[in-house]
């Protein structure tokens, strides 16, 4: 773990307290806790846990800042370090989360902020820093365009949200619902991974281990919940959602082959939705999709409106942004190739190339 420092970085004006940012420990945990969740700028992505999952599932060296004000925390910003001999070194807050960046209300602590994670940036001598935000916050760098979010609000009623569905997506879970498909909560990971990891087989996309989900559901546990559908005690399709204040976001899923016939995805995040709503959620996050995939496609069917996000690049010893997406030309050959693996596989190989995407 690196060790604490601090450094003020602006002298205060008459009566106000200098902003000060350190590298903070796990002594800082609860307080960095208190401050995430009641700041409006903050996500289930800077909740203090990915400290630990990140770093035990991949390996990933922790860098945690804080600013405060005469004691008193005013913002905080998660980083990794980020190391691959495929793709090169990067500081990135978050690696594997679709929201990151600074999380904080005072405009001289984001800057104090920022300019200590460069500085990190230049000592540890990576490629670049990489901050997933959803609004700007450095105009002047390179920022990428490709990500969108989706997020709406839900009401209370089920029939509501249903009738909010566009009519041919609404049809699609009438569908789900007549075929009969039985929806439950299941803290089973192996049911999930299994859906899961031939849906991203199927993608081209190398996929994650199994320990890094039972790592998230045993650090978050009820704000990490995971939602399987069935259609004759099959299981056909799930996925894990992450609760945070009054938002979900459905994250990590996957379906079988009988999913598409049998409209179970669908169904499945209309079931989650509804028990969104019994937790008094307000907001139903369907998080990151790159433009006109067929994810940010299915989500727009849905009503949802695709929302800019801001993922901003500030170079270090590289000179332009990085393009690892899998709508890279040149991983083409890769995807098709992986596409066609036996499962076993790449559920084998998977986990050590994917610990390098972030």
């Amino acid at each position: 773990m690196s060790p604490v420092t601090s450094a003020v970085l602006e002298s205060p004006s008459a009566g106000v307290a200098a902003v000060t940012v350190r590298v903070c420990d796990d002594t800082d945990e609860l307080a960095w806790e208190r401050f995430v969740v009641n700041s409006a700028q903050a996500s289930f992505f800077h909740r203090y846990g990915w400290r630990r999952v990140i770093t035990r599932a991949f390996g990933h060296r922790a860098h945690y800042l804080i600013a405060e004000r005469g004691g008193t925390i005013c913002g905080v910003l998660p980083l990794f370090h980020v190391r691959s001999l495929l793709f090169g070194k990067a500081l990135i807050s978050v690696p594997f989360c679709v929201y990151g960046g600074v999380a904080s209300a005072d405009p001289e602590a984001v800057t104090h902020l920022i300019d200590r994670a460069m500085q990190l940036a230049g000592d540890l001598s990576v490629d670049y820093l990489e901050l997933r935000n959803e609004t700007p916050q450095n105009p002047c760098w390179p920022t990428k365009d490709l990500y969108v979010t989706f997020k709406k609000e839900i009401s209370s009623v089920d029939e509501e949200n249903l009738s909010a569905v566009p009519r041919k997506q609404r049809a699609m879970i009438r569908k789900g619902i007549k075929a009969g498909l039985d929806c439950h909560v299941d803290d089973d990971i192996d049911v999930l991974y299994d859906m899961y990891s031939q849906s991203v087989r199927n993608l081209g996309t190398p996929v994650f281990s199994k320990r890094y989900l039972e790592l998230l559901k045993a650090e978050f546990g009820d704000d990490c919940e995971v939602t399987i559908v069935s259609s004759d005690s099959r299981p056909v399709a799930g996925v894990m959602s992450f609760y945070f204040r009054d938002h979900v976001l459905p994250y990590y899923g996957g379906g079988t082959s009988e999913a598409r016939v049998l409209c179970a995805n669908d169904f499945l995040y209309w079931q989650v939705m509804c028990q969104a709503a019994q937790r008094s959620v307000r907001v139903f996050d369907y998080g990151r999709s790159k433009v006109d995939t067929g994810s940010y496609r299915f989500k727009k069917h849905w009503g949802f409106s695709p929302e800019p996000l801001y993922y901003e690049y500030g170079l270090v010893r590289a000179t332009a942004m990085p393009n690892l997406s899998p709508t890279n030309p040149k991983y083409r050959l890769f995807i098709n190739l992986w596409k066609r693996m036996p499962l076993p596989l790449s559920r084998l190989i998977g986990p050590f190339i994917s610990r390098n995407l972030g």
